[in-house]
């Protein structure tokens, strides 16, 4: 110790001149297993030089800034996709993708800015873009315009379509619509049918529904044009009708407006309305108080008379009768 009570030196021994100092033993790696080397960085070759030097002068270019917006939905969409078709919902799934291919065809530049109809008269352009699958993000690209024209077909007003595209945003659709022929009356409804049977709009007070032909029954609308044609080569006869009734599918009755029922055989409609024509101007027929005339048998016409008329006739057969028994012997 010096003389202020402290240690002149370290406790540990200095090494000696000429030796060094003892190192610590550097611990071995467990048996079995091995220290991984850093491993040196390979060289870059020349095509990743190239393909690198190609991606940033693309990206920064305005081709490139939309191929990565393409990429970038189809990405997106693709998984959205996927996962939903995992879930087990298929149609939205289809939705998606549709979505999707839309959103890309728009960015390339594909999007509808224009749609041309004509034609259309019960129909709204409305109900046409949305049967035809037009909204404002749809891409002509992915359009099929065999499918659209199929769709707009579907629709009851519609008797055909066509859809023309024009790129890169441009579509054509010209529709021809079914005309109003008749009405028809079935299971207490009434509705507005096509010449060819198909049901176009429920009955309303439209000016152009009042003066249409009605006929009734199931099977009524596939001979609609039967007889209403048959009817318009009589029309003296036809402004008499107010319903034609089918029967069992097979056969009419004709409801006059005078409430007789006109029965009218399965085969020769026409004639049969050719001689219940001739009845009427000769014998008055349709003016007489009777409730049927059948004309079903080919050699015969069958009367029944109202009610009213058959009590009528039954007191005046009554009274001829008792006039007989209390005449002369």
């Amino acid at each position: 110790m010096d003389g202020g009570g402290r240690f002149a030196g370290a406790l540990r021994p200095r090494p000696e001149a000429g030796r060094k100092p003892p190192q610590r033993p550097v611990p071995l790696p467990p048996p079995g297993r091995h220290k991984r080397l850093p491993v040196e960085p390979r060289p870059t070759s020349r095509l990743s030089l190239l393909l690198r030097r190609l991606t940033v002068r693309l990206g920064s270019s305005r081709l490139g800034r939309r191929s990565a917006s393409l990429l970038t939905i189809a990405v997106v969409g693709g998984f959205s996709a996927y996962g939903i078709m995992l879930g087990g919902h298929a149609e939205t799934a289809k939705g998606i993708v549709i979505d999707v291919a839309d959103a890309a065809g728009n960015v390339a530049g594909f999007k509808v800015k224009e749609v041309n109809i004509s034609g259309h008269n019960h129909v709204t352009p409305a109900e046409i873009l949305e049967t035809a699958g037009i909204k404002s993000s749809t891409s002509i690209l992915f359009l099929n315009a065999d499918e659209m024209r199929a769709r707009l077909e579907a629709l009851p007003w519609i008797q055909s379509a066509s859809v023309r595209k024009f790129y890169p945003d441009r579509i054509d659709i010209a529709v021809a619509e079914r005309q109003a022929f008749a009405l028809w009356q079935v299971n207490g409804e009434l509705k507005v049918i096509a010449r060819d049977g198909i049901p176009i709009a429920p009955y309303s007070d439209d000016p152009r529904y009042v003066q249409l032909p009605i006929v009734v029954g199931e099977g009524a609308q596939k001979k609609v044009g039967e007889v209403v044609d048959a009817l318009a080569r009589v029309p003296a006869l036809r402004d008499q009708v107010r319903a034609a009734i089918r029967v069992a599918e097979r056969r009419w009755t004709l409801k006059m407006r005078n409430g007789i029922d006109v029965r009218l055989p399965e085969e020769g409609l026409d004639e049969a309305l050719v001689a219940l024509m001739d009845l009427d101007r000769e014998k008055k027929l349709l003016s007489r108080d009777v409730s049927i005339v059948d004309l079903r048998l080919p050699d015969r016409v069958v009367v029944r008379l109202s009610d009213a008329a058959a009590d009528a006739r039954a007191q005046m057969l009554k009274a001829r009768a008792k006039a007989k028994k209390g005449g002369p012997a």
